[in-house]
């Protein structure tokens, strides 16, 4: 067997063209098909993220009625056992409080209907942590042609302040970014811009009896940071809940379904307004691990009152975006189904050429005494040969740039930074780390060498040394 491996292996550099043609071939399927699915995959890490680490959590604990009906009056007290069999699950990286209910917020003239959401303003930072996301620059028609009267912009950054027009941002980086200013341009622009485009706001204090009003909606209220908006709802056992409420800062929600209708408050102040004593609605957990949540969901229903309380995962309170994510995840792998498919008739059409030019040759190997069997084997082995360099120079040439994408996303800037914030994500790209669907790349390349070599492998085998000797 040794002595066969060491001739394919001499074989298949007698002519190198022919080999490293085959080779290439093999070589992009592999990058591109691995960098396609980490992009996916990325995408779809950094969606859940966001959705889901960053506001509604992995799992929650509610009131047994609350999903089915999430009325005030199926909320629950947290606290005692409850509160130790959280504590003490090892996987659990936080679990957050909260009380959530919808109300009618006006501000004179403009009123709509919102979702009240009560927080512990220090251990929310741990889970959603809006103190990151209070609004912080502002490009207002007014600031945009002050910015204008000031400085001669390039061409590039007008378009940009146009298509960025009435946008808030969190940070400078952020709004830097929006402008695709860097370097000296932005050393220049900064201070004019900054001066014009400063927006105050504070975040919640534990006793603070204010609140924070996400960006659309104090868009549409007209409500700007030390405004009042008043709320009115229905609180526990349908009392009148009504109250006015300062506002302490603007957040800007990547979702826009929330950004249109989210106003924070503290925990105890949502307490106090809708009348519910220390109950709350939802217990919001975040893991250390995602992928042990059924794991977790499984020990906690194991081990509370199933009569009062139920353990809901974020597939099963946020179906849409499972069926988002299973859908987009079907379409990419059609994609890719098909690149491996046009990959599959190249190496077909490359192992086809090989056989046909090396026809006589292997008439003559047959005719001096080789069996067909071991010039079949010899074969096989230098197409294995083939398909390993080509599967593991395409695994190694895309390691790097999974590891750069993974720890340093591609991040979007100026109109397709716009786009990606009006869908409700950030406007990044990263890819996912080294899991299974790396190797799984190889495997399928490997699988498809072997059935491109079945046929003129076959064609081999029933050769007729006569007809090969005079080819």
């Amino acid at each position: 067997m040794d002595k066969l491996i060491k001739m394919a292996w001499r074989n298949i550099w007698r002519n190198k063209r022919r080999t490293l043609i085959t080779i290439a071939s093999i070589f992009f399927a592999v990058f591109f098909a691995v960098i396609m699915r980490a992009f996916q995959l990325g995408t779809y890490e950094h969606m859940i993220h966001q959705a889901i680490e960053s506001f509604t959590g992995y799992i929650q604990i509610q009131d047994k009625e609350f999903f089915d009906d999430p009325s005030l009056d199926n909320s629950f007290k947290y606290g005692g056992e409850l509160a130790n069999i959280v504590e003490n699950n090892k996987e659990i990286k936080v679990a957050v409080p909260r009380v959530a209910s919808f109300s009618l917020a006006s501000t004179g003239m403009q009123s709509k209907g919102v979702l009240v959401t009560g927080i512990d303003p220090l251990r929310e930072k741990e889970l959603s942590n809006p103190e990151i996301r209070i609004v912080k620059y502002r490009l207002t028609i007014e600031a945009i042609e002050k910015i204008m009267a000031e400085t001669k912009l390039p061409k590039k950054q007008l378009e940009l302040l146009k298509i960025h027009e009435k946008g808030s941002f969190s940070s400078w980086a952020g709004l830097a970014l929006g402008l695709s200013l860097s370097g000296s341009l932005e050393d220049e622009l900064k201070p004019i811009i900054t001066k014009h485009t400063k927006f105050e706001g504070q975040y919640l204090k534990v006793d603070d009896d204010g609140v924070l009003v996400s960006d659309r909606l104090s868009k549409y209220l007209m409500a700007e940071v030390g405004d009042t908006i008043t709320l009115l709802g229905l609180g526990y056992h349908g009392v009148t809940a009504a109250g006015i409420f300062p506002v302490r800062g603007i957040v800007k929600i990547p979702s826009p379904d929330l950004d249109n209708k989210l106003v924070y408050m503290t925990l105890s102040k949502s307490q106090q307004f809708f009348d519910l004593g220390n109950r709350i609605t939802s217990l919001n957990i975040n893991l250390y691990d995602p992928d042990e949540m059924m794991e977790v969901q499984s020990e906690l229903l194991a081990s509370i009152n199933s009569d009062k309380y139920t353990v809901k995962n974020w597939e099963e309170f946020n179906p849409t975006m499972k069926q988002q994510i299973e859908g987009d995840s079907v379409g990419g792998v059609i994609f890719i189904g098909i690149l491996y498919f046009i990959v599959l008739f190249g190496i077909f059409g490359t192992v086809l050429m090989m056989v046909a030019e090396r026809k006589r040759e292997f008439g003559v190997m047959v005719a001096i005494g080789m069996k067909k069997a071991k010039l079949v084997v010899i074969l096989f082995i230098e197409m294995i040969f083939l398909g390993f360099i080509g599967m593991a120079t395409g695994l190694g040439a895309a390691a790097p740039l999974i590891v750069l994408g993974n720890k340093n996303p591609i991040r979007m800037t100026g109109e397709m930074a716009k786009m990606y914030e009006d869908m409700g994500f950030d406007p990044v790209m990263p890819l996912a780390w080294f899991d299974n669907y790396f190797v799984w790349q190889g495997v399928i390349i490997m699988i498809m060498v072997i059935l491109a070599c079945i046929f003129p492998l076959e064609g081999v085998r029933k050769m007729k040394v006569m007809n090969a000797l005079k080819a």
